[in-house]
């Protein structure tokens, strides 16, 4: 900053106020752009009632950025103190309490709005502040009913509770429901085969890359036709059942008259597999 002498140093005018910004877009870029510049306008009348002529760009951006903070969090500790007495709107004892709370001097500001070499700033136009979109729209909105006070909030919007039902049949076609059994069954297979792939050993097609299509590893048997000789597990439940059921019509007398130890078809059919395995067996070796 350069006081007197207003061609001493490069600047920018105090009077300038921001004027060739680039004009916003949007409706809430409009709104910010004229606070900024309001706020532009009145620290340049303070600089220049304190006798400066010329500023530096970057100065009266920081002492901008100083008064909006200011003016912030003054508005802040006036609405905390209006919404902790349980009222909505601020009062001006909440603004002289959030200034007393700030450390400025009360008694000072009526002798300041007072002082002779005040300068008059215009009133900025009118902006309407920024709406904004509402995405969702059910019902009309309702307004507070005459036994409640106009001061409560207003009701949300309607799409916040209107409850909306939706109803979906569904699919009967059989191609569309063959179409998905078998999209379900290839994807099933894919991640199981993927499970093993990745839990289990595994071969590569390619030699170089071990990770690129991997399959899953053979184990061959000693013996591949041992599993069909040996009885499968269904036959063995079912001769189980029938030899427990021939078992129980025999009488204990019966067994101990004749001294004969009850051997049963399936003890013989197992008798049988066996000996017929270790003969092939034996022969498949000589």
């Amino acid at each position: 900053m350069q006081m007197g002498d207003s061609s001493a140093a490069p600047g920018t005018s105090l009077n300038s106020g921001g004027r060739g910004a680039k004009a916003a877009s949007s409706p809430a870029e409009n709104y910010q752009l004229a606070r900024r510049r309001t706020l532009q306008v009145v620290v340049s009348a303070l600089l220049t009632e304190s006798g400066f002529e010329s500023a530096e760009k970057a100065a009266v951006e920081t002492l901008t950025e100083m008064m909006q903070s200011y003016i912030t969090e003054m508005g802040r500790c006036a609405k905390t103190y209006c919404e902790h007495t349980a009222r909505s709107v601020p009062t001006l004892s909440d603004t002289v309490v959030t200034l007393i709370e700030m450390g400025f001097n009360v008694d000072t500001l009526p002798v300041y709005a007072k002082r002779s070499q005040r300068m008059v700033i215009t009133a900025p136009p009118v902006t309407n502040a920024p709406v904004t979109p509402k995405s969702l729209s059910a019902g009309q909105k309702r307004t507070h009913p005459s036994h409640i006070p106009c001061h409560f909030p207003e009701f949300p919007d309607p799409h916040t509770y209107i409850k909306t039902p939706t109803f979906r049949e569904p699919v009967s076609d059989y191609q569309v429901v063959r179409e998905k059994a078998a999209t379900q069954r290839r994807d099933v297979e894919r991640a199981l085969t993927r499970f093993m792939a990745k839990t289990g050993e595994t071969q590569s097609l390619f030699k170089d890359d071990v990770s690129a299509f991997p399959l899953i590893a053979a184990r061959p048997s000693a013996i591949p036709y041992l599993s069909a000789l040996l009885p499968s597990e269904l036959e063995l439940q079912s001769l189980e059942e029938t030899d427990s059921s021939e078992q129980d019509d025999q009488t204990d007398s019966e067994n101990a008259a004749g001294n004969v130890i009850n051997v049963g078809p399936h003890l013989w059919r197992q008798m049988t597999l066996l000996l017929d395995f270790s003969l092939r067996h034996f022969l498949f070796f000589f």
